[in-house]
């Protein structure tokens, strides 16, 4: 991908308290959004193959709780599509207080939902369907909440200002494991699949009239205001998601690539990992959990940390590193599970999540939305994500728990799964040329009013 390939960068157009408050909406919007979402993943590896699947055995039912768990991600990209439309022509801010809206009745209903026990084979479809309602809302936030960040925040710090979306989706994580693992030790077994797991799903509820009101208080993105919704109807795009496309397709298909080392890591460690040591070694899941505590603790720290650090020194190359380092931790990581040692799970699960995982996302929000025009950019940035989660994310752990089966209850496929996938990612950053790999040190010697063409 050439620099001729791409238009302008955005960033540089709002007020240094204009680029604040749109940092910290987009931070409190991705807690309540991802806290809700991660939080699905955490209790059906725990629950809900019991719960919503009993007649199946237990790794059947494991393994449709997964399925389930992968229907979010399936619309994700619906979202995006429809969410990503109406930015582009409607405003960035509509969406992104809609999508909180939708995620939150959803998650507060899934919290009320009789279990197969008691409304038999309605049960798992209401599940099905509140999970794809979640997806859905998903689908439209990452895309809606960058712009947020990225068209207010300073030129040459639009990594570190953006980075608050993935800072608040590992706080998101962080909340949902905390209180999964509270309600977990306070209450006994029998009431914990009984009632204690609904819990955390109910608290959503108050989450998202926080994030409602924070998000409230932001003006629409200067970038939407003054150069496309100042635009005439007919140079505005009417289908901006094809007009993405078509402008940067190898950019478009470049982010699902860039993204399995994100997708992969996480998911193999926060979601796969925490029913694989329980139910396959025997590990102790109060421990687990706090493994999933530790990374999405430390998260807070490291993704700004490496976002600042490729605002300096370039995007591509905090990527490329975070890649490699994802390939070289993939067996060591199952080797400390198999060895049932805290410490060593500890130490494999930072180097995953909060080294691999945390350098790329930390940049994905202004490198992802710099591929694409502004009057499509909520669409082409936001849809290519989205469907990056749908091939890579959603069946991470589905497709893991299948090559655990089909090994025979051994983890070497999943290794070399979550490695090939790290390594894809790395030679498609590695192809990343011109003000990719320059970062913002070269967004600050543009102007910003140059050209938006492919």
């Amino acid at each position: 991908m050439s620099s001729t390939q791409r238009p302008a960068p955005a960033g540089g157009a709002g007020t240094p308290g204009v680029a604040r408050r749109a940092a910290i909406a987009s931070f409190m919007g991705a807690v309540v959004d991802w806290y809700d979402f991660f939080l699905y993943g955490i209790v059906a590896g725990l629950l809900f193959g019991d719960l919503f699947f009993p007649d199946a055995s237990p790794a059947v039912g494991t393994l449709a709780a997964w399925a389930t768990f992968g229907v979010g991600f399936l619309f994700r990209p619906l979202g995006g599509i429809v969410f990503g439309h109406f930015g582009d022509r409607l405003g960035r801010k509509r969406m992104l207080v809609l999508t909180m809206l939708i995620m939150g009745a959803a998650s507060t209903l899934i919290g009320v939902l009789p279990t197969y026990a008691q409304a038999g084979l309605w049960a798992p479809v209401l599940l099905v369907v509140l999970r794809a309602a979640q997806g859905f809302a998903v689908g439209g936030e990452w895309g809606g909440a960058a712009l947020m960040a990225v068209e207010n925040a300073p030129a040459k710090w639009r990594s570190l200002y953006s980075s608050g979306v993935q800072i608040g989706a590992s706080v998101g994580l962080l909340l949902a494991t905390l209180i999964t693992k509270v309600m977990s030790g306070t209450t006994s077994d029998a009431a914990f699949r009984s009632w204690g797991w609904r819990v955390p799903f109910l608290v959503s509820a108050a989450l998202v009239i926080v994030g409602l009101i924070i998000r409230a208080r932001v003006e629409e993105s200067e970038v939407f205001t003054e150069k496309v919704a100042a635009m005439s109807e007919n140079d505005r795009p009417r289908l901006p998601l094809i007009a993405a496309v078509r402008s940067n397709p190898k950019g478009f298909f470049a982010i699902i690539g860039l993204r399995l080392v994100e997708l992969f890591t996480f998911y193999g460690v926060t979601t796969f990992g925490l029913a694989y040591g329980t139910d396959e070694l025997g590990l102790n899941r109060d421990s687990l959990l706090n493994v999933n505590l530790a990374v999405g603790g430390l998260a807070i720290l490291t993704i700004p940390a490496f976002a600042y650090l490729a605002d300096r020194f370039g995007r591509r190359r905090v990527y490329c590193w975070g890649s490699l380092v994802g390939v070289v931790s993939a067996v060591p990581y199952f080797w400390a599970m198999e060895s049932g040692s805290l410490l060593a799970i500890v130490g494999c699960a930072v180097l995953l999540v909060n080294i691999a995982h945390d350098m790329a996302v930390s940049v994905q929000q202004s490198l992802f939305t710099d591929m694409f025009g502004p009057e499509y950019r909520y669409s082409g940035a936001g849809v290519g994500y989205q469907l990056a989660s749908a091939v890579g994310g959603g069946f991470t752990p589905f497709i893991a728990g299948s090559l655990v089966l089909w090994a025979g209850g051994g983890w070497s496929l999943v290794a070399a799964y979550l490695a090939v996938g790290c390594a894809i990612s790395f030679l498609v950053a590695l192809r990343l040329r011109g003000d990719d790999e320059a970062g913002a040190r070269e967004t600050a010697r543009r102007p910003a009013a140059e050209g938006a063409t492919a």
